[in-house]
């Protein structure tokens, strides 16, 4: 095809000049007395009218009015034109031919560097002692680029003319030609008509053929120049099919390189990072200590920002080789922002951040629960009815031929929300762009639409105010092929060449991203994206070449190469920065805590949740009696009121002791059966919390105790305590043992019988207690202490007073007396009260009686119990006969059984069971504590968190950005 391309340009160029020479010789024969007839030219072909043949073209072409040379007729100057004309002809074969020349030679170049550029695979005659297979491979190898360089093979004549050759036609040509021109503008020819109507008229003059012939000739001219066009694509295209071809191969090697390597290596040390692993996780810690690139977040990162449903996953998905992320038909989708790490390796695979799965991109399956997860996640950060959210979601994809980036993929722009929105979705969006495009070196992929009209874009203000000057914007034309179905041509023209909008870019590409299908693959979408441009008018047709600006793998590259120049060209600096914000810290926490450790809030959790664990250990030593004591203290505390008030009271009031004894064993088996198991669980609970409690308490006084664990501790403590809850086969178990403690109605020694009694002193003088403290509010003060304190009674305690006197009458003449009034006597009381000019009511006297009875009764109660502790003897020979009543005394003691049984029961469920079980609960709490960043930061607070924490994280990533700058200096 280049030889062709010589052989029709040498050919072309000849023809040109002769014709030239010879139109303006014919036109000017008297200047020069060459006759015009072409016979009488051949018989006048003599030395000196061939010298003067020359002498006039070299006349006629400088057009140097001061030799004296007189302006020819203006019907001679069409000669002129004829040369314009064929000029644009020759000057677009030269071009075309140009650059096929250069094309022919960078194509060798390229083959050349990408042989230099193959691994060395030495180190295979160690690792494999069968070299024999490898060798046949590299001969292989060798006999493939071979054919590859014959199919694309230059004339080695073409060659040899070089560039300087090539520079030194150039010059003559043009030249040649400008000094045609010049000398036709002189002359003075008003061209008035169209570039179209002006070549057609010209050439018509020149050539002296009809209108008909001159339209047929200039249409040939124009198809054979199309025709030039297309077989020029065609040789591009087919050239890119063989650079990708080559690198598909060199992949392969490559891959099988990075595998037998990465086998080799693997047993003697761990494998290294890639250089885009480590610098994305630089970004992951940046993001975490600068979230609003307000303080030196400001390396560089690719955000893909463009209106909904203009098609930015989809070049994202083209970029990374695989459909990764959820489609919709209409609905947003993208509801938080996606961080994909792009990274070249051995296996197309995708990872997230903060998962161990790997997703195979070959396999449909994995790609299905890669994309569920990717929804999944979306879903789950949006939260309290937001529809979009600005937790990212970050995610590696590595795979063979993949461009070393990252890229940020945003929820798209909107111009009116739904009803299923909510009311600030269109604000956050906005807001959430302006953040990322704020980084002052960050790429923007701008994506429009290319379906649409230009006017309904929204994203284009929005990045011309971020990026004003277009220093790192990138615009991408989508949907290309629905774009020349519908829009003018050259209005798509005006807005790849940056004509139409008022934003400016770095660059502006086309792409095609599908057919709309969602189960077309990215290699049946690349397909029909260069099917496309290959066929396409809107590139191709009408004079207009742009294959740099088209295609997925174009843009790719190009963003590629524009990311890795401003990370060179902004890591040094941010390193820089940190080092400075490293240095005040570590000065600041040495002036403020010079004899501490700074420990962050990782490692300070990590030592409280030790120290709680170790309380919980210490919980299962504690000894035996001491759970007995409080697990009695706490039943009785739990029980004491119902005992007082549903049992021992209506029972001893009945009026005698049979009455007594039987009342209380109906009422006790009720009990035991319904209320006294749950309520034993209830104690022996909050006996468990209570010691615990009690251990983290008595440890905040130790000497090492530091303070800032103790609303770690106590918020841990007590979402245990709230979760747990006792085991409910506790209750039957208790039931059962309680009944058959509450059926033995007989004291067995002497020393159950005193403690019996002790236990009825003990509790009823606790309620006497209570009693009196009840009359002291009722009846006011005495009389010592309203002279020593000054205190006066209300007239309220005066009346009590008064009914108190007239009630101690009626208790003092019947000491037995029941524990209600009769209806006599509250009219006796309330007559002798008026007398007094007192005047209360029946309930008034009542409510004051309740109080005063109960203390009547109390202290009775008191008197029998002295009077049984010496009555064990008679109890034990008379039983229910005894003279003595002492039905009190055997119902406490049946109490002090129950309560000193249930006790036990709880006791060993507490050390075998329980303990255990809020064991799990506590660490189950630590464990949730841990993953709750927010949570931890709330119960771990201060200065000295808040600075060990910053300096910390300072340390990390300015030795993250050192470990990066110095791999991204080796490979340099």
């Amino acid at each position: 095809m280049l030889r062709i391309y010589q052989n029709t340009y040498r050919r072309t160029a000849k023809k040109a000049v002769v014709y030239s020479t010879k139109v303006a010789c014919c036109n000017h024969s008297t200047l020069c007395g060459i006759t015009s007839h072409p016979r009488r030219a051949q018989d006048s072909g003599s030395s000196s009218s061939n010298g003067r043949h020359r002498r006039h073209e070299e006349f006629l072409l400088a057009g140097n009015p001061a030799r004296g040379w007189q302006m020819p007729p203006p019907s001679r100057g069409y000669g002129m034109l004829v040369v314009r004309i064929l000029r644009g002809a020759l000057k677009l074969r030269y071009i075309v031919l140009g650059g096929a020349i250069g094309g022919g030679v960078s194509l060798s170049k390229k083959y050349e560097d990408w042989k230099d550029g193959l691994p060395d695979f030495k180190w295979l005659e160690d690792a494999m002692p069968q070299g024999e297979r490898w060798s046949q491979f590299s001969r292989n190898l060798i006999e493939v680029g071979s054919l590859v360089k014959n199919a694309i093979e230059v004339d080695p004549k073409l060659k040899q003319l070089g560039e300087d050759k090539l520079s030194e036609w150039r010059t003559w040509f043009d030249s040649r030609l400008d000094d045609a021109i010049e000398a036709a503008d002189y002359q003075g020819v008003q061209i008035v008509e169209t570039k179209d109507d002006l070549k057609a008229k010209t050439t018509v003059a020149a050539l002296g053929i009809t209108s008909d012939e001159s339209r047929k000739k200039y249409e040939k001219l124009q198809s054979q120049v199309e025709t030039l066009q297309t077989e020029i694509m065609n040789v591009q295209i087919k050239y890119q099919k063989e650079l990708e071809k080559m690198e598909k191969e060199n992949r392969e090697l490559r891959q099988q390189y990075l595998i037998l390597k990465t086998n080799k290596k693997t047993t003697a040390k761990k494998i290294k990072k890639s250089l885009i692993d480590m610098y994305s996780e630089v970004l992951d810690e940046l993001s975490g200590y600068d979230t609003g690139y307000t303080m030196a977040d400001h390396l560089p990162r690719v955000v893909v920002v463009g209106d909904q449903s203009s098609g930015k996953t989809s070049v994202l998905e083209s970029i990374a080789k695989a459909r990764i992320f959820p489609r919709g038909s209409g609905e947003m989708m993208t509801r938080a922002p996606v961080k994909v790490t792009l990274a070249e390796g051995p296996y197309h695979v995708a990872q997230f951040r903060d998962s161990d799965r790997e997703y195979d991109l070959t396999k449909e399956s994995d790609l299905q629960d890669l994309r569920r997860d990717v929804e999944f996640r979306m879903k789950a950060s949006v939260r309290g009815g937001k529809t979009v959210s600005n937790e990212v979601i970050a995610m590696t994809v590595k795979g063979p031929g993949l461009q070393r980036m990252v890229l940020v993929d945003l929820p798209g722009i909107i111009s009116t929300m739904t009803v299923d929105m909510a009311s600030d979705t269109k604000d956050s969006i906005h807001q959430m762009t302006k953040h990322y495009m704020s980084n002052p070196n960050a790429i923007i992929l701008c994506i429009q639409d290319g379906s649409v009209d230009a006017e309904r874009s929204n994203v284009t203000d929005l990045v011309m105010q971020c990026d004003p000057l277009g220093r790192r914007t990138i615009f991408v034309l989508t949907k290309v092929d629905l774009a020349e179905e519908l829009a003018d041509p050259d209005r798509i023209r005006k807005i790849l060449s940056g004509k139409l909008f008022p934003m400016k870019a770095l660059g502006y590409y086309a792409v095609v991203t599908g057919r709309g299908r969602k189960d077309d693959s990215i290699d049946a979408i690349r397909q029909y994206e260069e099917d496309f441009f290959k066929n396409s008018k809107l590139f191709h047709r009408r004079g207009v070449i742009m294959p740099h600006q088209v295609t997925s793998r174009n843009l790719s590259l190009a963003v590629s190469d524009r990311f890795w120049k401003m990370v060179r060209e902004t890591i040094e600096q941010q390193a820089d920065a940190f080092k400075a914000t490293r240095f005040n810290l570590e000065t600041e926490w040495k002036n403020n805590f010079p004899r501490l450790r700074e420990s962050g809030r990782d490692e300070l959790f990590d030592k409280a949740k030790g120290e709680i664990l170790d309380e919980v250990v210490t919980l299962s030593q504690i000894s035996a009696k001491k759970w007995d004591d409080a697990l009695s203290t706490k039943l009785w505390e739990k029980l004491s009121n119902y005992v007082f008030e549903s049992i021992y009271l209506p029972a001893a009031q009945s009026g005698s002791q049979n009455s007594f004894n039987t009342m209380v064993d109906i009422k006790l088996r009720q009990w035991a059966e319904q209320a006294l198991p749950a309520k034993s669980v209830e104690a022996g609970w909050e006996a468990l919390q209570q010691e615990f409690i009690s251990l983290m308490e008595r440890s905040k006084k130790a000497q090492d105790h530091d303070g800032i664990f103790d609303q770690l501790k106590s918020a841990v403590v007590d979402e245990a305590i709230r979760r747990h809850s006792w085991e409910d086969k506790a209750i039957d178990m208790l039931r059962v043992i309680q009944l058959n403690t509450l059926e033995d109605r007989f004291v067995h020694d002497k020393q159950e019988w005193d403690s019996a009694v002790k236990f009825l002193e003990s509790s009823v003088n606790a309620k006497l207690v209570q009693t009196e403290e009840t009359l002291a509010q009722m009846f006011g003060p005495g009389q010592m202490r309203r002279l020593t304190h000054w205190q006066y009674l209300t007239q309220d305690q005066q009346k009590r007073r008064s009914v108190k006197n007239e009630l101690d009458k009626i208790l003092k003449n019947d000491t037995k007396h029941l524990p209600t009034l009769t209806h006599d006597e509250l009219t006796t009381v309330r007559k002798n009260l008026q007398r007094d000019n007192v005047d209360v009511d029946t309930d008034y006297i009542r409510q004051t009686w309740f109080p005063v009875y109960r203390k009547h009764f109390l202290q009775q109660a008191l008197q029998r119990a002295k009077d049984c502790r010496k009555a064990y003897y008679l109890y034990t020979q008379q039983g229910a006969e005894c003279e003595i009543s002492c039905s009190d005394v055997v119902l406490f003691w049946r109490i002090q059984q129950v309560i000193k049984i249930t006790g036990n029961a709880l006791r060993q469920q507490v050390i075998n069971r329980e303990a255990r079980r809020l064991d799990k609960e506590i660490k189950a709490v630590l464990d949730e504590f841990s993953d709750d960043e927010e949570k931890k930061g709330y119960l771990l607070t201060g200065k000295r968190v808040l600075l060990a924490e910053e300096l910390i994280k300072v340390r990390q990533i300015q030795e993250k950005l050192e470990e990066f700058i110095n791999s991204l200096n080796q490979e340099k």
